[in-house]
């Protein structure tokens, strides 16, 4: 009629993860049950993160081969109980082990020590407290917390104890030596005299017993002990109720209760369910046992001795969820030494959020050091095993315990490096109309006639769109701009680039014809230029086709590069052919500045092949500048660097081409004459 032992341990891991105590000294019994104990308490610990800080084993017989076996243990305990670092114990024992501990614990508040020590009782210790109590001082103990079997007051019991007589039933050995005892008396033998004072009158009565003597309660195995009588007298009657349905079988066989065997109640009683006389409702288990858990008793020990029992909570069946387990910590009295707050119990001392746990060598896992988390990684809560990287669109904060919201970064006109570079496409885009417009008003006169006026005007138009087509990599991207980013500025760059090659070659094919005998006269037109215009973009376009038909360019979102960022990019899809497309206008590039360099030396009026050979050292030594700076830089400023590459190269050649002619024809009409020109070809 009591419950199974499993749910007091699994009650008390509840108990110690309420409290967070998870570094635990444990005393037992050095007996089976002491041994099943502790090997159950080591299993339970291990599967809720708890950790025993010792295990002592307590003989149940105060018996030793020799004395210094006695002074080893006891010097062991007065070890562990003065330098060891758990703070609170588990008591599992009887009588003897109490006795043990109550003796060294006395010579350490001889010393002056005080322990702070918190003692778990399991409910085997009810009945060595109330037989110790008598003689021995409990208040060593300080803070007790006990589990001990479910009881309730019966009604009328403690009036019906208070008005009782045990003594006057000195014909019952039982009671007798009771009151001999209690009462310290002894009753009147014939013919032997005896003091006054020393006779058992029979007017005694329990409630004039000090505390520590006798308690006027019911225990928890008195308790057991009534719902049992109870339940045999419920399952009889089920019994007798069972049986009236064959009363004719009974009559013949003489049915009587005393012919009864108990296994025969087994079935009756797996079935009973009543309330007994406090209202509580008993039924048992499929393995027949009580429904019945234990209470949480917080063991308040008064000056006088005795022990004040407070109910502070109650331990159901298998304690595995909240209404299982309840304790109400405001009702328990914790001793003057730890200042009525909760003491704790752990080997290592919590970690912060922002650090994780690592275990230290050679100790249990409950002992450990707190290292900060890893760059890049978390940890939110206390006692973080291992600290854990946020979700791609998050980043750490600086105490590394929370995750913060990436912000998106892309280049954008609201941005200063954005209205920066807008402000210089629209710039040198009006600087090249203002070029176009004055060289289609000046096309009649000399110096624009000598600069074959349809390459100029390709050039012009084509370094045009060359800074419009900039501003396609401001802003955020879509699907559209990505499309058009690089194979629109592909493209529009090839045809500038071979608009300025047909431009120098022709220059060369021209001061040629003028040598006697040149057979470079048929080279000299209109279709050498058109073919060179024409197959040198039309190359670059085929292949942007190929790349936008096998992998074209798609917005995309970069979580990786940047910490505390989420890059929108647009990602080249195939980055080989982002390259062979840089390696072509390359590849161009290097042709004509090759070109350029060979005409440099031909007279001025030659469309002056100097300035053409600087223009492309300019455009040159941008884009190859550009490499290793595009590769070196993230985010925004990547598109920031390809941006500057094209208006620095595409201004180079605006600058170096046209500028000079723009000055004389402005600045200079005196030298934009024929007769100038023929002037210089002498």
């Amino acid at each position: 009629m009591v419950p199974n032992e499993a749910h007091q341990y699994l009650g008390i891991i509840q108990l110690l993860q309420h409290f967070g105590w998870t570094w635990i000294g444990l005393f037992a019994v050095d007996d089976d049950s002491g041994e099943y104990f502790l090997q159950m308490m080591e299993q339970l610990f291990h599967q809720n993160g708890i950790c025993s800080a010792f295990t002592k084993r307590i003989p149940k017989q105060a018996s030793w081969h020799t004395e210094d076996q006695m002074n080893n243990m006891v010097s062991n305990i007065h070890q562990l109980l003065t330098h060891g670092t758990a703070c609170s114990y588990i008591v599992y024992g009887e009588t003897m082990i109490m006795a043990w501990l109550i003796l060294i614990i006395g010579f350490l508040h001889e010393e002056n020590i005080s322990l702070r020590k918190v003692w778990i009782m399991t409910a085997q210790i009810d009945f060595a407290l109330s037989s110790l109590q008598r003689k021995t001082d409990l208040q060593v103990f300080q803070t007790v917390v006990s589990l001990t079997i479910h009881s309730q007051q019966l009604q009328n019991f403690k009036e019906f104890l208070q008005i009782i007589k045990p003594c006057k039933m000195q014909e019952n050995a039982l009671f007798k030596d009771f009151c001999e005892q209690v009462f310290n008396c002894e009753f009147s033998k014939p013919q032997e005299p005896m003091e006054l004072n020393g006779i058992c009158t029979g007017e005694e009565r329990l409630e004039n017993l000090p505390g520590p003597l006798f308690e006027l309660f019911v225990s928890g195995h008195s308790y057991s002990i009534y719902n049992a009588v109870y339940a045999v007298v419920n399952a009889l009657c089920s019994m007798n109720m069972s049986r009236s349905n064959h009363k004719i079988m009974m009559k013949s066989r003489g049915y009587h209760y005393q012919d009864l065997w108990p296994w025969q109640l087994h079935q009756f009683l797996d079935h009973i369910v009543f309330n007994n006389s406090v209202g509580e409702t008993i039924s048992f288990n499929s393995n027949r046992e009580i429904r019945a858990g234990f209470d949480i008793i917080n063991l308040v020990i008064l000056p006088n001795n005795s022990l004040h029992r407070v109910t502070i909570g109650k331990v159901q069946n298998n304690a595995l969820t909240e209404e299982e387990f309840v304790i109400n910590e405001a009702l328990i009295v914790w001793h003057r030494n730890v200042n009525q707050t909760k003491p704790t119990s752990f080997c290592s001392h919590s970690c912060n959020p922002g650090y994780q746990k690592q275990k230290k060598e050679g100790n249990k896992f409950c002992c450990y050091d707190c290292i900060p988390c890893p760059e890049g990684m978390i940890a939110s809560q206390n006692d973080t095993e291992k600290c854990f990287r946020c979700q791609e669109d998050q980043y750490p904060n600086k105490d590394q315990d929370q995750c913060i919201p990436k912000i998106t970064s892309f280049l954008s006109y609201d941005d200063p490096l954005g209205i920066s570079l807008t402000s210089a496409a629209v710039f040198f885009t009006l600087v090249t109309v203002l070029v176009l417009g004055i060289f289609i008003k000046k096309k009649d006169t000399p110096i624009v006639k000598a600069n074959n006026l349809d390459i100029s005007y390709i050039i012009l138009i084509s370094l045009l769109f060359c800074f419009l087509c900039s501003l396609l990599f401001i802003g955020q991207p879509i699907k559209v701009t990505c499309l058009l980013q690089q194979s629109a500025f592909g493209i529009i760059f090839s045809i500038a680039i071979s608009s300025v090659l047909a431009k120098t070659i022709i220059v060369i094919l021209a001061f040629m014809v003028t040598k006697p005998g040149s057979r470079m006269r048929k080279w000299v037109g209109k279709r050498l230029t058109t073919f060179i215009v024409l197959c040198c973009p039309l190359i670059q376009g085929l292949i942007c086709v190929v790349w936008l038909g096998s992998s074209p360019p798609f917005p995309d979102t970069d979580t990786q590069t940047l910490a505390k960022n989420i890059i929108l990019k647009c990602n080249e899809g195939s980055i080989i052919m982002f390259y062979i497309v840089m390696g072509y206008l390359g590849f161009l590039s290097i042709i004509s500045l090759t070109v350029a360099f060979v005409a440099r030396k031909l007279p001025d009026c030659f469309n002056e092949a100097k300035f053409i050979t600087f223009s492309m050292l300019i455009f040159c030594s941008v884009w190859i500048s550009f490499v290793p700076t595009y590769l070196s830089t993230k985010g925004k400023y990547m598109v920031a660097v390809e941006i500057f590459s094209i208006l620095a190269s595409s201004a180079g050649l605006v600058g170096c081409i046209f500028f000079p002619k723009c000055y004389i024809i402005l600045m200079k009409p005196e030298l934009n004459t024929r007769g100038q020109l023929m002037k210089k070809m002498k």
